[in-house]
Order: C-alpha cells, then sequence, then structure tokens
C-alpha cells in the first residue's frame, strides 16, 4: 500500500506543478496582443506571404499513414525478441498479414496515390 501512496504523491505534485506553472505564466505575460505576433518571422525581412497557409489534406494523409504503419512496427519488435516457438511465429505472420491486406486496400482506395489539387 506505501508503494501506490508514494505513486499518488508524486503524481499529485507533478500535476500540481504544471498548473502551477500555466497560472504563473498566465499572470505574468502582457495581455497586449499585437499585430506582428500573427505574421511570420522572416529574419526581420517583410513577409512573403501569409503567416497562416493551408496546406494540403494529402500531406495529413501521408502523416497518419506513416503513424499507423509505424506504430504497428512497433508491435513487431517484441515479437521478434519472443519468436522462438511456432505459436509466436504463426501469431507474427497473421498481423503481418493484416498489416499487408490493410495497405493493398489503402492502395486500391487510392489513397496512396499523390492528386493535384
Amino acid at each position: 500500500m506505501d508503494e501506490y501512496l508514494t505513486v499518488m504523491v508524486y503524481s499529485v505534485t507533478v500535476i500540481a506543478f504544471a498548473f502551477l506553472a500555466y497560472i504563473v505564466s498566465r499572470l505574468l505575460r502582457p495581455e497586449k496582443l499585437e499585430k506582428e505576433k500573427y505574421t511570420t518571422y522572416e529574419c526581420g525581412e517583410e513577409p512573403i506571404t501569409p503567416a497562416w497557409y493551408q496546406y494540403s489534406l494529402q500531406y495529413y494523409m501521408y502523416a497518419i499513414l506513416f503513424v499507423i504503419f509505424d506504430v504497428e512496427i512497433l508491435f513487431l519488435y517484441p515479437w521478434a525478441l519472443q519468436m522462438k516457438n511456432t505459436e509466436i511465429f504463426v501469431a507474427g505472420m497473421i498481423f503481418l498479414f493484416i498489416v499487408f491486406v490493410g495497405l493493398v486496400y489503402e492502395w486500391s482506395k487510392g489513397i496512396l496515390e499523390w492528386q493535384k489539387t
């Protein structure tokens, strides 16, 4: 029970410190919002493009797919370390097959093909 108390005290301390740092920063910051704050910073030069540029949604799709497949690779690391018997090998192959089917499905739907907008 003493171990749980230590974890709880540590958790409450971390949350309280984060909350306190947030409150202090809100109290000490200047309230005046300037027009220059919302422009791009180009080393003292006049901005050429607007500060808020909207990216194509295709970049987000590639980022999401990268994160998904990257996390799936993380699941393969413990599998590779424990590949000593047939059951673990079969489970890993089933997982890889499901990942491959997902990749083929995304490819067939045209998600991986770049389209000019």
